[in-house]
């Protein structure tokens, strides 16, 4: 059963007194709670603000992109937490027993934890959170729709997960599992296609939140920003100089991200400005660069379904004529050459994989194998760059450029990324290549594996390949159902080289993240970077603002 709410009727007239005096804006439920942390926002004092692709989708059951990831991390918890060295640390959960075969896990809850409108945080709100997840199927719903076999409550801070099968990285994927207030969704639910549940409150957590993070979401404006304030009564408490509030703006513009920055009314910047623009920023008085490897890997995804690209000799030959030099020396300077479908500092990554070097001899032999060898002037080939990240075309020019060596017309077409996202649900509709940045979801290479190449992530961003290999996906399958680590990143690796040999993807270079920031801000991750340590490789947590402090400003 769900918590019961006792409202009281002086409490309610405080409730419409309230709403009078601040007016109905982004998360009505939350706007009464910090009237601190609301000042401070509107006096843009002891905020973070940062430039994203665009502004997050905050629905944990629905977003997944980078943007998303990071308000994730800032509003809602999970059970466990991924820490900058690798581990995981208990967060919502205490602690937790596996059973002996893998398939019970039994997590002890945190008590006390109040989620942001009061209510207290228990196992029927875990439950309900992986049963929406799991119903939902979206956003990273994949990771445990095929696993997850039962939620349950045992008590009032006890729940089990049954699972259907083995599930080695179980453990790692719950970083993506976030909580969420049973009994609010459901005071916001509407009519939808899920029975009982309506809509599942997917349209109220369109600009409103019901977690329990450090952050509560003040104002969604779409195409604009997100903005949120500090929860004064979260549970992990606060250390002085954290920021209370935060900001999450919905662009790319390098002009008005160097005017934002020189005016100090931007604290950090997005990682996709070009490098003459990270150049301008540098010269700033009081800016600085951080740059690391956060595990991001640019990717020029190849599509095996639509002609030419659905053939292996012909997607070979654009590997071997790509010129990966000029991109990690001069385009994007400080970036690691990728060495195949998982990034070098992921657990489970092969060092051993044959590489494709640029070797016009190895692309012209490999092209002469391909059905379409003798009409290549039938069979242009389309390369989508996304408009958010100008650096990209860069790629797409260069690309151009290396295939016109071998008699291969490029077309290049910038694309917006939501219209990209839409674009790549079909195979018909996705391009031949696309130009795209992937990270993982958890600290393994089976977060890499599964996203990027089995078929349960076709039609996502993350899969413009569209591979659909019953071989692969099996492989993949019984790799994340081992148990033992070490058996398990062993077969990760064999699977990196049957992908290799399939070439379904030009896998370009590991990101050396980079980010102009304010030096009155300090930033953990940029802190560890200098000092040569690791950075969280799970996309979204290097941005945890909760643990950032605000020195001085202005």
């Amino acid at each position: 059963m769900s918590k019961s709410k006792k409202w009281t009727l002086a409490a309610i007239l405080v409730l419409l007194v309230a709403l009078l005096i601040t007016g109905c804006g982004g998360n009505q439920e939350n706007n009464n709670q910090d009237a601190q942390g609301d000042a401070t926002a509107a006096g843009q004092e002891s905020i973070i603000r940062s430039t994203a692709s665009d502004v997050p989708n905050i629905d944990p059951g629905v977003g997944s992109d980078y943007a998303s990831s990071i308000a994730f991390a800032n509003i809602y918890d999970t059970l466990v937490f991924p820490a900058h060295d690798g581990s995981l640390k208990p967060w919502l959960a205490t602690d937790w027993q596996p059973s002996e075969d893998g398939l019970t896990w039994v997590f002890n809850l945190r008590q006390g934890v109040k989620f942001h409108n009061g209510d207290e945080l228990t196992a029927d709100d875990v439950v309900f959170s992986m049963q929406r997840m799991i119903t939902l199927g979206e956003g990273y719903g994949y990771l445990f729709s095929n696993v997850v076999k039962e939620a349950k409550a045992l008590d009032q801070y006890k729940v089990q997960f049954t699972l259907n099968k083995k599930f080695g990285p179980f453990l790692s994927t719950l970083v993506r599992l976030y909580i969420l207030d049973q009994d609010q969704v459901m005071a916001n639910v509407q009519q939808g296609p899920y029975g009982d549940m309506g809509d599942y409150g997917k349209d109220w957590l369109v600009s409103n939140d019901a977690g329990s993070g450090p952050y509560m979401v003040k104002e969604l404006k779409k195409q604009e920003y997100l903005q949120a304030v500090k929860f004064n009564d979260f549970w992990g408490g606060w250390e002085e100089g954290a920021p209370e509030a935060i900001k999450i703006i919905g662009t790319t513009a390098g002009p008005t991200v160097r005017t934002l920055m020189t005016r100090q009314e931007l604290e950090q910047t997005d990682q996709w400005q070009t490098e003459e623009a990270l150049k301008a920023l540098d010269d700033i008085s009081g800016v600085s660069i951080d740059a690391g490897f956060t595990g991001s890997m640019l990717n020029i995804m190849l599509n095996t379904k639509i002609a030419p690209t659905d053939d292996v000799h012909f997607r070979k030959a654009l590997a071997y004529v790509f010129d990966y030099q000029t991109v990690v020396e001069k385009l994007f300077p400080g970036c690691k050459k990728a060495q195949g479908p998982v990034q070098f500092n992921l657990p489970g990554f092969n060092p051993n994989l044959p590489q494709y070097e640029r070797n016009l001899d190895k692309a012209k032999a490999e092209l002469a194998q391909s059905k379409y060898a003798g009409e290549l002037d039938q069979y242009p080939v389309d390369i989508v760059w996304i408009a958010q990240v100008p650096d990209e075309e860069k790629i797409a020019l260069l690309f151009q450029a290396n295939a016109a060596e071998l008699g291969i017309k490029v077309n290049i077409v910038k694309t917006p990324w939501l219209s990209f996202v839409d674009q790549v649900a079909t195979p018909e509709n996705t391009p031949n290549a696309s130009v795209v940045f992937v990270a993982p979801h958890y600290n393994e290479a089976g977060s890499m594996l599964e996203s990027r190449y089995h078929s349960n992530s076709t039609g996502t961003w993350e899969q413009g390949e569209w591979l659909k290999s019953s071989e692969i996906d099996a492989d993949i399958e019984d790799a994340l159902v081992t148990l033992d680590e070490n058996e398990r990143y062993a077969k990760y690796q064999k699977i990196q080289e049957k992908l290799v040999d399939l070439c379904p993807t030009i896998w370009v270079f590991d990101q050396a993240e980079k980010r102009a920031f304010q030096d009155y801000i300090q930033w953990p991750g940029a802190e560890l970077n200098k000092e040569g340590k690791p950075v969280s490789s799970v996309m979204g947590y290097n941005f945890y603002y909760h643990d950032y402090k605000i020195a001085t400003q202005k």
